[in-house]
């Protein structure tokens, strides 16, 4: 048993946060005289399951000859989440030394896997000579590999789109220092289709127009991305990128994200080489489904949150594959309310999943209205079991924190088929083994998503902007 001193010292809480909890009943706690004791599983279970108790930062436990004896590229790892990317980077044969994340239970999550890794909060609070000091290396060490997402809201076409002007951003232009800093081999950057579109300064909309001067070229679409690739390809990186649909890559599920690739030779790295296709064409094998991931979870519990009554009247009517727009037009106008008279596609409302196809983009709640994620046969979400699978999480990972929490580090993962790809991309250009080109591959559903059709967009729009301001002057 516990007392309330060691219990508050281990959740890095107060004495008197511990005890209102045990008081409250949140802790299961026995009343021992005046105080409190607590048993470890009890203490355990409280500090896996909430937000409280902080997952502290820790240096690498490994020796040098540990660190460096199994000849596996290195890599450090920053926005770690719950380390899709880097689970897999490591199935491709690379070691993450270093994990670096700010949200309390992505931290709980990478020390309950990973216990001996070295773990890092706020990259902007790390000098690159403090990021080798935690990771136990040294200046004269080689860094293979530094790998992140970072946040993603800033260039979001959900969000503001304020880019480096919101504080998430100007964490991004910190991580492309700490890799200009670092100099590793190559660098990974993954992050939402939003990049590719978010100017470097945000005007508001309500400012543009007839009335107001054209648009600078900071304030161009794209600008932020243009501003990225000028800062690394100034430090002597070489970068490739485009947006790709994880299907493309073994993934159970249509998500799509930018991934960019520095080489520090500054020879420029060819797209990433998929292994699925649609159909099955170009030699490569037909996407994976739903059900080819979660088919083995048949009896097992899932955990889950719940839709609501009114909502779920409208599941009811509605098979696998189908959406609101299955239903009777004015069972639509009723199930949609207002929503139904909005522009937009509308998709993500009332949507149970195919089994035969792969899932829509996970999100980081699949009970939301806009964006429901219904099993395709059960009076559901998606389950916590379900989304890993979708991911590509190894059952073996534990997802720390309360059920949303886990909901939000799954969603907002980079799945894991895509991070291996990744990684055995770079092993083949480290090796010097042969990429295969697929020069008439669709990468995505998009178009001008890769580096070279995108610059030349970028800068023919830059162009005409000039001209228009030289006329109007």
């Amino acid at each position: 048993m516990i007392d309330i001193k060691r219990a508050a010292q281990k959740l890095n809480l107060t004495l008197q946060q511990v005890r209102n909890l045990c008081r409250e009943g949140k802790i299961k706690a026995e009343k021992c005289g005046n105080s409190w004791v607590i048993s470890e599983e009890e203490l355990t279970r409280y500090y896996d399951n909430s937000t409280n108790g902080v997952a502290e930062n820790q240096s690498h436990h490994l020796t040098r000859n540990q660190i460096l004896s199994d000849k596996k590229p290195i890599v450090l790892s920053f926005f770690s989440g719950a380390m899709g990317l880097d689970i897999g980077l490591e199935k491709a044969g690379f070691k993450t030394l270093l994990a670096s994340e700010i949200d309390n239970a992505c931290r709980k999550t990478i020390l309950k896997n990973k216990p001996n890794i070295a773990l890092i909060g706020d990259i902007r609070n790390y000098t690159p000579d403090e990021i080798l000091e935690h990771a136990g290396l040294t200046k004269e060490d080689e860094i293979d590999l530094i790998a992140g997402g970072p946040p993603c809201q800033a260039f979001s076409t959900a969000g503001k789109r304020k880019a480096f002007e919101d504080e998430r951003g100007n964490v991004f232009l910190n991580f492309i220092e700490v890799i200009k800093e670092l100099r590793p081999k190559f660098a990974v950057l993954e992050n939402v289709r939003g990049l590719l579109s978010t100017p470097l300064k945000h005007r508001p909309h309500h400012q543009r127009g007839n009335d107001f001067p054209p648009l600078s070229e900071e304030e161009q679409k794209g600008g932020a991305l243009f501003h990225i690739i000028s800062e690394l390809e100034n430090a002597g990186f070489s970068v490739s990128f485009n947006l790709y649909n994880a299907a493309n890559y073994g993934t159970a599920q249509k998500r799509e994200r930018v991934v960019i690739i520095c080489s520090r030779d500054g020879k420029k790295a060819p797209f990433i080489e998929p292994t699925h296709h649609e159909t099955g064409a170009h030699g490569l094998k037909k996407w994976r489904t739903f059900k080819d991931v979660v088919k083995s979870l048949n009896g097992i519990e899932h955990h889950h949150v719940k839709f609501p009554e009114k909502r779920l009247q409208y599941y009811k009517m509605l098979k696998a594959g189908e959406n609101w727009k299955a239903l009777p037009l004015e069972v639509q106008k009723k199930a949609l309310g207002a929503s139904f008279y909005a522009s937009g596609g509308k998709t993500g409302f009332l949507r149970r999943l195919a089994w035969d196809k792969p899932a829509p983009t996970l999100v980081t709640h699949p009970a939301m209205p806009a964006t429901d994620l219904a099993h395709p046969t059960e009076n559901r979400p998606l389950s916590i079991e379900e989304y890993k699978r979708v991911q590509d999480f190894p059952d073996s990972w534990k997802i720390e924190g309360s059920l949303l929490e886990q909901y939000r580090q799954v969603g907002n993962a980079v799945p894991v088929t895509l991070g291996k790809s990744i990684g055995e991309h770079l092993m083949k250009i480290m090796n010097g083994a042969a990429v295969k080109i697929y020069h008439d591959f669709k990468y995505s559903r998009y178009n001008i998503t890769d580096d070279e059709a995108w610059k030349e967009d970028f800068i023919k729009r830059l162009e005409k902007q000039r001209k228009m301001e030289l006329t109007s002057s």
